[in-house]
């Protein structure tokens, strides 16, 4: 049992480090899905949860950053791990859970501790209710996922549970073609930091949002290379329109080669320039209303 605790302990203090991104948009969720950018879009095989787009400290409908969660945030678990790490120590070690805070022995350090159980408790829970849910899309690729999900390789349509604003629309074949021909342009152009080539395949907010992030990269005398971007699966998360334009909100699982390189040297300080990694991304595309298949991006969602 204590070896248990302090593994858990460690985990939190571990956590609590923080998550490096490299890949295009840095881990972050943003952009806009119109009325919905403040819904999470209905879940799918590709993407069996889905997050939504929280506004920024400076509002503006347009262009929203990610509010990560309490235990998202370096912040958040870096607070929790310490306290929590702190009290199972003093457990441990005879000096009561108030032991390790300081030798807190007021009321509310009380509610304090039980609250953090209550949390860590949640946690547990929480974790082995994710490893015993079904991998929705964690078929083999060229394999049928269950119940006639989408096949590996392409995009199907997902178990979505209706629009909630605006009318729905029809996604054809074409448009899952451009769905997965946007997601390799703009991946080459973010890697060759072709700042007009995002404005070409991305609504202004996200290609000023992507602008900011090659010049914090240049700032820091890297660049993020991206190459071999390969769909792997997708499927349609919902579809609508709203006025005169057109929403589609897609999920993609994919692999690609992502490494952070230094400009002087071309030294790999993040990521890795051989081993592709795979992941799952909700990329919302919009368009003129019936416009073909003139889509660009206008909101990424990423775990």
């Amino acid at each position: 049992m204590a070896a248990l605790v302090l593994g858990l302990a460690a985990a939190f203090t571990v956590g609590s480090v923080g998550d490096s991104f490299a890949r295009l948009g840095s881990g972050g969720s943003f952009g806009s899905r119109g009325s919905r950018t403040y819904s999470a879009p209905p879940s799918t095989y590709t993407a069996p949860r889905s997050s939504t787009i929280a506004p920024s400290s400076g509002f503006n409908p347009g262009f929203a950053a990610q509010r990560p969660g309490f235990f998202s945030g370096g912040f958040g678990r870096g607070l929790l791990g310490g306290l929590v790490g702190a009290g199972l120590f003093g457990m441990l070690f005879g000096n009561g859970f108030g032991g390790g805070l300081g030798g807190i022995s007021s009321i509310f350090g009380l509610i304090l501790q039980l609250g953090l159980l209550y949390l860590l408790f949640r946690f547990i829970m929480g974790f082995f209710r994710n490893r015993q849910q079904p991998a929705f899309g964690g078929a083999a690729f060229g394999q049928a996922p269950p119940q006639g999900g989408p096949v590996g390789g392409g995009f199907g349509f997902g178990s979505g549970n209706g629009a909630p604003r605006g009318v729905p629309i029809t996604i054809d074949p074409s448009d899952f073609a451009a769905f997965e021909q946007r997601l390799g342009e703009i991946q080459g152009v973010y890697s060759a930091e072709d700042v007009n080539g995002l404005r070409r395949l991305a609504t202004p907010e996200m290609a000023s949002h992507f602008a900011e992030e090659l010049a914090g990269n240049s700032r820091q005398g890297v660049v993020n290379r991206l190459s071999d971007v390969k769909l792997l699966q997708g499927d349609l998360a919902e579809a609508w329109r709203e006025g005169s334009t057109d929403y589609a909100t897609v999920a993609m699982k994919f692999s690609l080669i992502d490494a952070m390189v230094e400009r002087a040297t071309g030294r790999v300080v993040g990521g890795s320039a051989t081993a592709p990694q795979t992941v799952t991304e909700l990329w919302t595309f919009v368009r003129p209303a019936g416009a073909g298949n003139a889509w660009v991006l206008s909101a990424i969602q990423q775990g």
